[in-house]
């Protein structure tokens, strides 16, 4: 399947860099009513507090869900299937998980709703060191391809993959490497390995080498992450989820703008944070995945509805679910900040996203 023409992102960043930064600098503090405490809401992670969530982890700096009336707690996960199990367990308000996971979870029965686009770009792909002959995802067949787990974002990702080229599974081996998924690589335990734009950054830091990266949104750009809620808490709690999601816009906003100051403030808020360069790289890289052309066009949060359902049909085409499942029903909107008087995108006040 030919990959779908895209408008480069860096020319994004530009066409938006005017947006940004004079309306984080023009906009008004959120009036507090100095009596009523905070609103607590819980978020149900898929990590430990990392580098590329500095947006969340900076609260006690920046203090931008404080400003809408949120108190902000983070609850880490072992990825996005244990964030929707934190939140279906009453552990959490809103969990941070991918579509994956939450097609999976609405395959079982749960009644749950996505709100909000986090990364509409997909952070995954396929890496090969050049000279095995893998240049293009059909080139995998017949190969040894390391994943995370069996259960991991890696495997159905690349399961994805396969799919826009006519290839299974079954046509090729697939290795469990775990987390440490170059080491494998790099001795030649495998001829390819499924990762992320930051594993991939890490393992370049490692002695990687030269390398073949296929990226699965040339394929089908399904989205990285995304808030998902009960349709309990969707239907009987919106004008309080409409303050959190402004408050998570605003703090994407931030980083977006403000990558060196996040880099920075990593240092102490991250556990993998020691080193600033290094979060500045993985936060360079997560902020071009908070945009895309939708988001240029409708704002940070927004949903391509037509990606979604896509993802849904090719996850019942693998067998992956069992039954259709109907985007239209499921992804709600309302609840999004609108455009006006937002950014959509921008450049960092260094002048690289």
């Amino acid at each position: 399947m030919a990959p779908r023409h895209r408008p480069p992102l860096p020319a994004l960043f530009l066409a938006l860099s005017f947006l940004v930064l004079p309306w984080l600098a023009s906009r008004p503090a959120a009036a507090q009513d100095p009596v009523r405490p905070p609103d607590r809401v819980t978020v149900a992670g898929w990590s430990q507090p990392i580098s590329e969530i500095t947006n969340l982890l900076a609260e006690p700096d920046h203090g931008l869900f404080k400003a809408r009336g949120i108190a902000l707690d983070y609850v880490p996960g072992t990825g996005g299937g244990s964030a929707i199990q934190t939140l279906l367990a009453g552990q959490a308000d809103i969990a941070f998980t991918d579509p994956a996971s939450f097609y999976l979870a609405l395959d079982r029965g749960e009644k749950l709703v996505a709100i909000y686009n986090i990364y509409p770009q997909n952070v995954f792909n396929v890496v090969a060191p050049k000279g095995r002959g893998i240049r293009t995802a059909a080139d995998l067949k017949g190969k040894r391809v390391g994943v995370y787990s069996l259960s991991s974002g890696t495997r159905q990702n690349l399961a994805l993959l396969l799919h826009q080229v006519g290839l299974r599974e079954t046509d090729l081996t697939i290795e469990v490497t775990g987390l440490l998924n170059f080491a494998p690589l790099i001795q030649g335990q495998v001829d390819a390995t499924a990762a992320t734009d930051t594993g991939l950054l890490v393992g370049r830091a490692r002695g990687l080498g030269e390398v073949e990266v296929i990226e699965v949104r040339d394929h089908l750009n399904l989205p990285s992450d995304i808030f998902v809620v009960t349709q309990a808490a969707y239907e009987a709690r919106k004008p309080l989820l409409k303050r959190f999601l402004a408050a998570y816009r605003d703090s994407a906003a931030w980083m977006i703008a403000n990558p060196a100051e996040a880099a920075r403030l990593a240092v102490t808020r991250a556990i993998n944070g020691r080193d600033e360069a290094v979060n500045l790289a993985v936060i360079r890289l997560r902020n071009r995945s908070s945009v895309s052309p939708t988001t240029e066009r409708d704002g940070l949060g927004q949903f391509d509805p037509d990606v979604m359902q896509k993802g849904a049909d090719t996850f019942l085409s693998l067998g992956l679910i069992r039954r259709p499942l109907d985007m239209g029903q499921v992804v709600r909107t309302d609840l999004i900040p609108p455009k006006e008087g937002t950014p959509a995108d921008g450049t960092p006040k260094d002048g690289t996203p």
